[in-house]
Protein backbone atom coordinates (compact mmCIF):
# COMPACT_ATOMS: atom_id res chain seq x y z
CA UNK A 1 0.00 0.00 0.00
CA UNK A 2 1.13 3.37 -0.88
CA UNK A 3 2.07 5.83 1.94
CA UNK A 4 -0.71 7.94 0.51
CA UNK A 5 -3.43 5.21 0.64
CA UNK A 6 -2.00 4.45 3.88
CA UNK A 7 -2.63 7.96 5.33
CA UNK A 8 -5.75 8.13 3.42
CA UNK A 9 -7.06 5.04 4.96
CA UNK A 10 -6.26 6.15 8.61
CA UNK A 11 -8.25 9.61 8.00
CA UNK A 12 -11.34 7.50 7.43
CA UNK A 13 -10.72 4.78 10.05
CA UNK A 14 -11.39 7.44 12.78
CA UNK A 15 -15.81 7.59 11.53
CA UNK A 16 -15.62 4.04 11.79
CA UNK A 17 -14.45 4.28 16.21
CA UNK A 18 -16.98 4.52 19.12
CA UNK A 19 -16.38 7.17 20.98
CA UNK A 20 -16.03 5.40 24.73
CA UNK A 21 -18.73 6.72 27.23
CA UNK A 22 -17.79 8.48 30.55
CA UNK A 23 -19.71 10.20 33.27
CA UNK A 24 -18.99 13.60 34.65
CA UNK A 25 -17.68 12.00 38.16
CA UNK A 26 -14.74 10.04 35.87
CA UNK A 27 -11.32 11.81 34.50
CA UNK A 28 -11.28 12.98 31.26
CA UNK A 29 -9.26 10.97 28.29
CA UNK A 30 -7.26 13.96 27.04
CA UNK A 31 -4.49 13.75 24.21
CA UNK A 32 -1.35 16.28 23.77
CA UNK A 33 0.75 15.50 20.49
CA UNK A 34 3.60 16.57 22.27
CA UNK A 35 5.40 16.58 25.88
CA UNK A 36 5.71 20.26 26.10
CA UNK A 37 1.51 20.14 26.10
CA UNK A 38 0.65 17.07 28.16
CA UNK A 39 2.87 18.14 30.91
CA UNK A 40 1.28 21.57 30.94
CA UNK A 41 -2.41 19.49 30.74
CA UNK A 42 -1.38 17.02 33.48
CA UNK A 43 -0.04 20.71 35.91
CA UNK A 44 -3.68 21.84 35.33
CA UNK A 45 -5.82 18.94 35.40
CA UNK A 46 -4.72 16.93 38.02
CA UNK A 47 -7.15 13.82 38.84
CA UNK A 48 -9.57 14.80 36.98
CA UNK A 49 -7.88 13.97 33.55
CA UNK A 50 -5.92 11.34 32.11
CA UNK A 51 -3.31 12.56 30.25
CA UNK A 52 -1.73 10.90 26.81
CA UNK A 53 1.34 11.92 25.01
CA UNK A 54 1.21 11.17 21.42
CA UNK A 55 4.71 12.34 20.41
CA UNK A 56 7.27 10.37 22.69
CA UNK A 57 11.14 11.54 23.61
CA UNK A 58 13.21 12.14 21.18
CA UNK A 59 10.83 12.08 18.40
CA UNK A 60 10.82 15.07 16.03
CA UNK A 61 7.01 16.27 15.69
CA UNK A 62 7.82 17.96 12.11
CA UNK A 63 8.38 14.19 11.25
CA UNK A 64 5.90 12.42 12.87
CA UNK A 65 3.26 10.31 10.74
CA UNK A 66 0.71 8.31 12.66
CA UNK A 67 0.57 5.09 12.78
CA UNK A 68 -2.88 3.13 13.35
CA UNK A 69 -2.34 2.31 16.92
CA UNK A 70 -1.78 6.78 17.25
CA UNK A 71 -5.34 6.66 14.99
CA UNK A 72 -6.56 4.83 18.11
CA UNK A 73 -5.45 7.21 20.64
CA UNK A 74 -7.10 9.85 19.11
CA UNK A 75 -10.18 7.97 18.72
CA UNK A 76 -9.99 7.14 22.56
CA UNK A 77 -9.67 10.83 23.17
CA UNK A 78 -12.18 13.21 24.81
CA UNK A 79 -10.18 16.42 24.42
CA UNK A 80 -7.20 16.93 21.75
CA UNK A 81 -4.82 18.92 22.27
CA UNK A 82 -1.96 20.26 19.61
CA UNK A 83 0.44 23.73 19.03
CA UNK A 84 -0.10 24.41 15.44
CA UNK A 85 -0.36 22.71 11.64
CA UNK A 86 3.54 23.91 11.39
CA UNK A 87 4.88 21.94 14.53
CA UNK A 88 2.59 18.74 13.70
CA UNK A 89 3.09 19.03 9.77
CA UNK A 90 2.47 15.71 9.01
CA UNK A 91 -0.05 15.14 11.66
CA UNK A 92 -2.40 18.02 10.49
CA UNK A 93 -4.83 16.40 8.54
CA UNK A 94 -5.65 13.48 10.60
CA UNK A 95 -6.41 16.20 13.24
CA UNK A 96 -8.55 18.26 11.13
CA UNK A 97 -10.37 15.34 10.55
CA UNK A 98 -11.10 14.52 13.99
CA UNK A 99 -12.01 18.18 14.86
CA UNK A 100 -15.21 16.94 13.08
CA UNK A 101 -16.15 14.40 16.20
CA UNK A 102 -13.55 15.68 19.13
CA UNK A 103 -12.67 18.85 20.62
CA UNK A 104 -9.62 19.29 18.85
CA UNK A 105 -7.30 22.92 19.95
CA UNK A 106 -4.72 23.97 18.22
CA UNK A 107 -2.89 25.88 21.49
CA UNK A 108 -0.84 28.84 19.41
CA UNK A 109 -4.15 30.10 17.33
CA UNK A 110 -6.37 29.83 20.51
CA UNK A 111 -3.98 31.49 22.83
CA UNK A 112 -2.61 34.06 20.71
CA UNK A 113 -2.73 36.66 17.78
CA UNK A 114 -1.22 36.10 15.06
CA UNK A 115 0.70 38.93 15.34
CA UNK A 116 1.89 38.87 18.47
CA UNK A 117 3.82 35.65 17.02
CA UNK A 118 7.11 34.98 15.23
CA UNK A 119 7.37 34.24 11.87
CA UNK A 120 9.66 31.71 9.82
CA UNK A 121 12.44 34.33 8.58
CA UNK A 122 12.72 32.04 5.26
CA UNK A 123 9.01 31.62 5.05
CA UNK A 124 6.85 35.14 6.17
CA UNK A 125 3.38 34.41 7.24
CA UNK A 126 4.12 31.15 8.46
CA UNK A 127 4.06 30.72 12.28
CA UNK A 128 7.08 30.01 14.19
CA UNK A 129 5.88 27.16 16.59
CA UNK A 130 8.33 27.20 18.81
CA UNK A 131 6.39 28.95 21.56
CA UNK A 132 7.29 27.04 24.48
CA UNK A 133 10.95 28.02 24.41
CA UNK A 134 9.67 31.45 26.05
CA UNK A 135 8.39 30.44 29.61
CA UNK A 136 6.00 33.47 29.59
CA UNK A 137 4.48 32.97 26.10
CA UNK A 138 4.09 29.00 27.07
CA UNK A 139 2.34 30.24 30.67
CA UNK A 140 -0.46 31.30 29.03
CA UNK A 141 -1.91 28.40 27.43
CA UNK A 142 -2.64 27.14 31.23
CA UNK A 143 -6.03 28.82 31.76
CA UNK A 144 -7.21 28.03 27.79
CA UNK A 145 -6.22 24.09 28.57
CA UNK A 146 -8.29 24.76 32.11
CA UNK A 147 -11.17 26.16 30.26
CA UNK A 148 -11.59 23.55 27.49
CA UNK A 149 -11.72 20.98 30.24
CA UNK A 150 -13.83 22.92 32.53
CA UNK A 151 -16.45 23.10 29.60
CA UNK A 152 -16.31 18.52 29.81
CA UNK A 153 -15.69 18.49 33.47
CA UNK A 154 -17.82 21.57 35.12
CA UNK A 155 -16.97 20.50 39.04
CA UNK A 156 -13.44 20.86 38.17
CA UNK A 157 -13.41 24.16 37.21
CA UNK A 158 -12.69 25.08 41.13
CA UNK A 159 -9.91 23.40 41.56
CA UNK A 160 -7.94 23.39 37.93
CA UNK A 161 -8.34 27.40 38.78
CA UNK A 162 -6.25 26.52 42.11
CA UNK A 163 -3.87 24.29 39.95
CA UNK A 164 -3.64 27.20 36.91
CA UNK A 165 -2.55 29.92 40.04
CA UNK A 166 0.32 27.53 41.48
CA UNK A 167 1.74 26.38 38.19
CA UNK A 168 1.92 29.88 36.79
CA UNK A 169 3.91 31.32 40.05
CA UNK A 170 6.64 28.09 39.44
CA UNK A 171 6.53 29.25 35.67
CA UNK A 172 6.96 33.01 36.34
CA UNK A 173 9.83 31.91 38.54
CA UNK A 174 10.94 30.14 36.37
CA UNK A 175 11.16 32.53 33.51
CA UNK A 176 13.04 34.94 35.94
CA UNK A 177 15.70 32.30 36.74
CA UNK A 178 15.73 32.04 32.79
CA UNK A 179 16.56 35.19 32.16
CA UNK A 180 19.39 36.27 35.11
CA UNK A 181 21.07 32.79 33.41
CA UNK A 182 21.44 33.81 30.22
CA UNK A 183 22.59 37.50 31.21
CA UNK A 184 25.31 36.17 33.26
CA UNK A 185 26.94 35.53 29.73
CA UNK A 186 29.05 37.85 28.78
CA UNK A 187 28.52 40.29 26.35
CA UNK A 188 29.31 39.27 22.87
CA UNK A 189 29.23 35.55 23.32
CA UNK A 190 25.25 34.96 24.18
CA UNK A 191 25.42 33.32 20.78
CA UNK A 192 23.10 30.31 20.10
CA UNK A 193 23.67 28.02 17.47
CA UNK A 194 22.14 24.81 16.94
CA UNK A 195 20.77 22.05 14.35
CA UNK A 196 17.50 24.18 13.83
CA UNK A 197 15.69 26.77 14.33
CA UNK A 198 13.61 26.17 17.61
CA UNK A 199 15.37 28.57 19.66
CA UNK A 200 13.88 32.43 18.39
CA UNK A 201 11.51 32.72 20.97
CA UNK A 202 14.24 31.47 23.45
CA UNK A 203 16.22 33.95 22.26
CA UNK A 204 13.41 36.90 21.50
CA UNK A 205 12.49 36.46 25.58
CA UNK A 206 16.00 36.27 27.08
CA UNK A 207 18.50 38.69 25.62
CA UNK A 208 20.18 35.91 23.26
CA UNK A 209 22.05 38.05 21.04
CA UNK A 210 21.71 35.96 17.63
CA UNK A 211 20.32 32.59 17.13
CA UNK A 212 21.56 31.01 14.28
CA UNK A 213 20.42 27.45 13.28
CA UNK A 214 21.75 24.99 10.25
CA UNK A 215 18.00 23.55 9.06
CA UNK A 216 14.99 26.14 9.20
CA UNK A 217 12.15 26.03 11.59
CA UNK A 218 11.29 23.15 9.88
CA UNK A 219 12.91 19.90 9.34
CA UNK A 220 11.30 18.90 6.63
CA UNK A 221 14.22 19.16 4.53
CA UNK A 222 17.84 18.07 4.95
CA UNK A 223 20.24 20.65 5.55
CA UNK A 224 22.80 21.52 2.96
CA UNK A 225 26.64 21.98 2.53
CA UNK A 226 25.71 25.49 1.74
CA UNK A 227 23.71 25.99 4.62
CA UNK A 228 26.78 24.09 7.24
CA UNK A 229 29.18 26.91 5.37
CA UNK A 230 27.11 29.96 6.07
CA UNK A 231 26.90 28.91 9.59
CA UNK A 232 29.89 27.99 9.66
CA UNK A 233 31.31 31.15 8.29
CA UNK A 234 29.01 32.98 11.56
CA UNK A 235 30.75 30.89 14.12
CA UNK A 236 34.30 31.98 12.83
CA UNK A 237 33.30 35.59 12.75
CA UNK A 238 32.05 35.71 16.23
CA UNK A 239 34.34 33.46 17.58
CA UNK A 240 30.95 31.33 18.77
CA UNK A 241 32.92 29.10 21.57
CA UNK A 242 30.48 26.25 21.52
CA UNK A 243 27.60 24.72 19.42
CA UNK A 244 24.96 22.71 20.42
CA UNK A 245 23.11 19.25 19.34
CA UNK A 246 19.14 18.78 19.83
CA UNK A 247 17.69 15.99 21.28
CA UNK A 248 15.21 14.93 18.19
CA UNK A 249 17.90 16.22 15.68
CA UNK A 250 20.58 13.64 13.86
CA UNK A 251 23.89 15.04 15.85
CA UNK A 252 25.80 14.77 12.27
CA UNK A 253 24.82 18.28 11.12
CA UNK A 254 26.15 20.02 13.75
CA UNK A 255 29.38 17.42 13.81
CA UNK A 256 29.94 18.34 10.59
CA UNK A 257 29.55 22.16 11.25
CA UNK A 258 32.20 21.63 13.49
CA UNK A 259 34.63 19.89 10.79
CA UNK A 260 34.39 22.59 8.42
CA UNK A 261 34.64 25.39 11.48
CA UNK A 262 38.25 23.45 12.35
CA UNK A 263 39.29 23.01 8.97
CA UNK A 264 39.40 26.87 8.36
CA UNK A 265 41.86 26.80 11.27
CA UNK A 266 39.38 28.19 13.96
CA UNK A 267 38.24 26.22 17.23
CA UNK A 268 35.00 25.34 18.59
CA UNK A 269 33.00 22.92 20.83
CA UNK A 270 29.84 20.82 21.16
CA UNK A 271 28.27 22.26 24.45
CA UNK A 272 25.73 20.16 25.05
CA UNK A 273 23.01 18.62 24.01
CA UNK A 274 19.39 20.49 23.88
CA UNK A 275 15.76 19.66 24.20
CA UNK A 276 13.88 21.37 21.31
CA UNK A 277 10.87 19.77 20.01
CA UNK A 278 10.81 17.46 22.60
CA UNK A 279 10.82 16.42 26.31
CA UNK A 280 13.45 14.15 28.12
CA UNK A 281 12.17 10.65 28.83
CA UNK A 282 9.58 10.31 30.77
CA UNK A 283 10.19 10.44 34.77
CA UNK A 284 12.92 12.10 34.22
CA UNK A 285 13.16 15.94 35.87
CA UNK A 286 13.68 16.50 31.86
CA UNK A 287 10.67 14.90 31.43
CA UNK A 288 8.78 17.73 32.40
CA UNK A 289 8.34 21.25 31.16
CA UNK A 290 10.34 23.18 33.92
CA UNK A 291 12.83 19.88 33.97
CA UNK A 292 13.27 20.83 30.47
CA UNK A 293 13.93 24.56 30.28
CA UNK A 294 15.70 23.73 33.21
CA UNK A 295 18.45 21.44 31.60
CA UNK A 296 18.30 24.00 27.84
CA UNK A 297 19.44 26.89 30.69
CA UNK A 298 22.32 24.91 32.44
CA UNK A 299 23.82 23.91 29.48
CA UNK A 300 23.64 26.86 27.42
CA UNK A 301 24.63 29.04 30.28
CA UNK A 302 27.68 26.95 31.20
CA UNK A 303 28.89 26.56 27.93
CA UNK A 304 28.97 30.09 26.84
CA UNK A 305 30.89 31.02 29.61
CA UNK A 306 27.71 32.22 32.01
CA UNK A 307 27.21 31.45 35.71
CA UNK A 308 23.83 29.60 36.71
CA UNK A 309 21.91 31.37 39.67
CA UNK A 310 20.75 30.07 42.51
CA UNK A 311 17.68 27.86 41.81
CA UNK A 312 14.22 29.86 43.02
CA UNK A 313 12.28 29.49 46.02
CA UNK A 314 9.14 29.03 44.54
CA UNK A 315 10.47 26.03 42.66
CA UNK A 316 12.18 24.34 45.90
CA UNK A 317 9.28 21.86 46.08
CA UNK A 318 9.84 20.83 42.54
CA UNK A 319 13.08 20.63 42.96
CA UNK A 320 12.46 18.42 45.89
CA UNK A 321 10.18 16.37 44.29
CA UNK A 322 12.71 15.08 41.51
CA UNK A 323 15.51 15.04 43.87
CA UNK A 324 17.68 17.72 42.55
CA UNK A 325 19.91 19.85 44.60
CA UNK A 326 19.62 23.58 44.72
Amino acid sequence: MSPRRTKAAMIATFTALAIPAHGQDTPLNVLATVGMVGDVVQNVAGTCANVTTLIGPGTDPHYFSATPRDVDALAQAELIFYVDRTLEERLADILDNFRNRTPTLGLAGATFDTETLLEDPDEPGTLDPHLWMDVSRWARIAPVIANEIAALRPDCAEDMADNVSRYSAQLDALHGWVGDAIASIPEGQRLLVTAHDAFYYFADAYGVEASEAIEGISTASEASIGDIREVAAFVIDRAVPAVFVETTINPRTIEALVAEVQAQGHDVEIGGELFSDALGDEGTAEGTYIGMIRANTLTVTQALGGTVPDWPEALHDWAQDWDIAH
